[in-house]
């Protein structure tokens, strides 16, 4: 019993070798039957010892973040030895960290940091009590004098604000990015994706097959950026003014948001970003009726993206095209993965040095 206890302490699972192969482990010995279910690995089914602890061992996984679970004679569980969470409103994952070079923009290196500020309030809109974050860049405090660009960062459904954070490691991106001079200094706000709680209180059956609910949500997450994020930000934040000094960008529902608010608004963002848009309303002429060639002088990036292996993707790609048939300028990326953080990381490592930049 006490090596029983012994194994069941935090740091126990999951052990990352050098060779990134990971060893996934659970101890219980009443089980039936254990799987793992991680990113990046094939094989689900764990073997059980003599002293009742279930492991599965991968092969060797490229540098990167993965999310996991467990599945224990049917329940899905999250690892109860590993503190690094995927949290979400509907249902939470363990996450293991296979670390690389510190070339990948979310390792995290000995560099000047930014600073994270929650900020509470009471939204009149949606009617409830939540935050945005903000992100400021280093040294931010000691230039009093300096104005900085703004970019609003949106995350995904049955996400929480700070997911990009804890998930997305959004802010040690910005880090690396700007200490290394591929990024300008900018702020970062994280808003909340929810126009209304009620697309998240009937879960994925709830709201699949209901573009209605959807719409709504988009169109009141529009209106809670606009007239509650934004001026709080701007009054409690030193940053410049103009559509050129503002960009939107999000992941999933978020990327839907972003298009739906920054195509609909050139006049207050002038550099969009969507990855892996999901709830998209494919009739995009009703839901971007001032799109067309007129955008372009406007507009100083409209970069989309999806994963290669994501059920997204045609309608990510019907979206481009249609861009294309308006003769509006924009980016089209599709990367290998799929509907996953490990995507999206990338996406935004790729989309933020983009920003702000002079117009050639």
């Amino acid at each position: 019993m006490a090596a029983a206890s012994a194994l069941a302490q935090p740091g126990f699972s999951p052990q990352v070798q050098p060779d990134g192969r990971v060893t996934f482990r659970l101890w219980d010995s009443n089980a039936t039957a254990v799987q793992v279910h991680s990113e990046g690995v094939s094989e689900t089914n764990m073997t059980k010892d003599d002293h009742g602890v279930w492991s599965l061992t991968t092969p060797p996984l490229p540098p990167d973040i993965y999310a996991y679970s467990f599945t224990v004679d049917g329940l899905h569980m999250i690892d109860p030895s590993n503190p690094l969470l995927k949290y979400n409103l509907l249902s939470s994952d363990s996450q293991v960290h296979v670390p690389g070079p510190e070339t990948l923009p979310w390792e995290i290196n000995d560099v000047p940091r930014g600073q994270l500020h929650h900020h509470p309030y009471r939204s009149a809109i949606a009617g409830d009590n939540r935050e945005f974050i903000v992100y400021t860049p280093p040294g931010y405090k000691s230039r009093s004098w300096k104005t900085y660009p703004v970019l609003y960062l949106v995350h995904g459904y049955s996400d929480d604000t700070g997911a990009w954070l804890t998930v997305g490691f959004a802010n040690v991106i910005l880090d690396n990015l700007i200490a290394s001079g591929r990024a300008r200094p900018m702020l970062v706000v994280l808003p909340s994706a929810y126009g209304t709680m009620d697309i998240i209180k009937g879960g994925w059956a709830g709201v699949l097959g209901h573009p209605a609910l959807v719409q709504r949500n988009v169109e009141m997450f529009r209106d809670t950026l606009l007239r509650e994020v934004i001026p709080q930000t701007e009054k409690a934040y030193r940053v410049k003014s103009g559509a050129g000094n503002r960009a939107i960008a999000g992941l999933s529902l978020g990327g839907t948001e972003s298009l739906f608010v920054g195509l609909n608004a050139p006049d207050r963002f002038g550099w969009i970003g969507a990855f892996s848009s999901g709830g998209l309303n494919t009739n995009f002429a009703a839901a971007y009726p001032a799109v067309g060639q007129r955008i372009n002088k406007q507009l100083r990036l409209l970069w989309t993206s999806c994963g290669t292996e994501d059920r997204l993707i045609a309608v990510n790609r019907n979206l481009g095209d249609w861009l294309t048939s308006k003769g509006v300028r924009h980016t089209w990326v599709e990367t290998p993965g799929a509907h996953s953080f490990r995507v999206w990381r990338r996406d935004l490592a790729d989309f933020v040095p983009q920003l702000f930049q002079e117009k050639k």
